[in-house]
């Protein structure tokens, strides 16, 4: 092959596969500790979600009050917990202390508390305080008759907050430079997305176990012991593929230096509590930081619930929602790998930091204004639906499937690498206190503050249905605030980067350094 064939080769290798043969030392395992991980998310979620809204005396109307009365007090209490045990263990060991209490959880529920549902659930007080409690209230007195499956949806959501954004992408940052993020991180998440084509598949094979089972036995309890049983394996592989980067990788001097896993014990003295929420209240980077994951989760919490009201009506058996989800789970999977594979990294790459991060905001807008104007004027398009034979039930869930898939899409690989990117030119102190306080809480206090919204709104109007106008109005107002906060910290971020001597991946930067570069390339 001649010389300039090599390195139009080299260039077009470098466009879709971004990686040296050298580099798949590290960029495997931690493709496979987020396969592993999100394995689990994609369970947990699509598991969650079947347990709440289709309990007895429950449905989607009872998802606003759970985000604020349920996850967001434990994920204050586990950020405070957190913030504790970060300075008293070394991050190794608090890695798997916390993923060992999530195995844990999981596997209790599926030994004791399903199991004993009938007899810890406080049915007959829940009748009895939904006979003189308004209307809007019931989806709170669901939480009641049902707590133990309130508390394993807390417990799922915070494994996704946890397990994803804390731990993995907290690791990530730790280890990988500016100059490999910009090409490994859309790899990671493509393992993450990966695990959707494995874990939606299984979700669809175990929930529609019912049909083999004899009649009188519990098909959803079945299914629920086969999921969490994948789930706690899936969390035992977690914890054996760190121990062998932390063995393996971390000691290999071309990916970390060794001095750099020593240094956080020689920085300053870690701050308080109260000092470290005080340092992030005055950061303007942390703020914007902030809006963009909040704007996130009241943006996706906002669209998600009226969906879900839809998807109870038409699925109300717990399996055969179960099923739904995991159809859904594979389909999000598959579109958002082929976006992770020509369209995240290159976008990074080509175009920037801050085009990047504004496409995922773009998608909801589009995307959220569709789904709320059918749903709000689907009465006026019946003969439309007649022509298509279907209803327009069915046609709403169709319509918000598409939604949530094309918003997660864009989320996972593009929300997702940019959020964690602009992590990396922060110091150790704001990288560690400041991401658990933006990934734990402001998270949840995103789905949390769109929960409280929803939930007044119900409460005052007496259903889902009714609120529609009013939810897609506020919709509108987040994302505009998301946009603007996301421009912000684009400048803010070339400019850290700049100052603290790493290269910020604009759009003119599409050279490599010299030693990663393919035999025959050219700057």
């Amino acid at each position: 092959m001649s010389q300039p064939a090599k390195a139009e080769f080299g260039r077009w290798r470098s466009f879709f596969w971004p990686v040296h043969n050298f580099e798949l030392k590290k960029l495997l395992p931690m493709f496979f500790l987020f396969f592993f991980i999100n394995f689990n998310y994609t369970i947990l979620r699509d598991t969650k979600d079947a347990l709440i809204v289709t309990a007895p005396g429950s449905g989607a109307e009872a998802i606003p009050f759970l985000k604020v009365w349920g996850v967001l007090p434990f994920a204050i209490l586990f950020m405070i917990g957190y913030a504790k045990l970060s300075n008293v263990l070394s991050k190794t060991k608090l890695f798997y202390v916390t993923i060992s209490a999530f195995i844990a959880f999981f596997a209790l529920f599926a030994l004791v508390l399903y199991p004993c549902k009938d007899i810890l659930h406080p049915t007959v007080a829940a009748d009895q305080l939904l006979a003189f409690l308004p209307k809007g209230l019931s989806g709170f007195v669901a939480l009641f008759r049902n707590w133990t499956y309130a508390l394993f949806y807390i417990m799922s959501e915070l494994w996704g907050s946890v397990a994803i954004s804390l731990l993995f992408w907290g690791f990530a940052n730790d280890i990988t430079r500016v100059s490999e993020s910009k090409r490994f991180y859309a790899m990671f998440g493509l393992g993450a997305n990966v695990a959707m084509l494995f874990s939606g598949p299984a979700i669809i094979y175990f929930s529609d176990i019912r049909s083999k089972l004899p009649a009188g036995v519990d098909a959803w309890g079945v299914s629920l012991n086969y999921m969490l049983s994948m789930v706690v394996i899936s969390g035992f592989i977690v914890m054996g593929i760190y121990w062998w980067i932390n063995k393996n990788v971390l000691s290999d001097a071309r990916f970390y230096e060794a001095k750099e896993v020593k240094t956080p014990k020689k920085e300053k003295q870690k701050m308080s509590l109260k000092e470290s929420f005080g340092y992030l209240a005055r950061s303007k980077y942390i703020g914007c930081l902030a809006i963009l994951v909040i704007g996130y989760g009241i943006a996706i919490n906002l669209v998600e619930v009226t969906w879900k009201g839809q998807l109870k009506l038409q699925y109300p058996n717990p399996n055969e929602y179960s099923a739904f989800m995991g159809y859904f789970s594979t389909i999000t999977g598959t579109v958002t790998i082929l976006m992770m594979l020509f369209v995240g990294g290159n976008v990074l790459r080509k175009f920037g930091w801050t085009t990047a991060a504004l496409i995922t905001p773009v998608v909801l807008l589009v995307t959220g204004a569709g789904f709320f104007a059918f749903v709000i004027f689907r009465d006026s398009l019946t003969a439309v639906i007649a022509i298509l034979g279907t209803t327009p039930l069915m046609l709403a869930v169709i319509f918000g499937t598409a939604q949530n898939i094309m918003s997660k899409s864009a989320k996972y690989s593009l929300f997702d690498p940019t959020k964690e990117m602009a992590y990396i030119p922060l110091d150790q102190e704001s990288k560690v206190k400041g991401k658990a306080a933006i990934d734990v809480v402001g998270a949840r206090l995103g789905k949390s503050g769109g929960s409280l919204v929803q939930q007044g709104l119900i409460v005052a109007c007496g259903s889902l249905g009714a609120i529609t106008p009013y939810v897609a109005g506020i919709l509108f107002l987040i994302i505009f605030a998301w946009i603007g906060a996301s421009k912000s910290l684009g400048k803010q971020f070339a400019d850290l980067s700049a100052e603290k001597g790493q290269k910020a991946p604009v759009a003119a930067e599409t050279a490599e350094p010299e030693a990663l570069k393919p035999q025959g390339a050219t700057t």
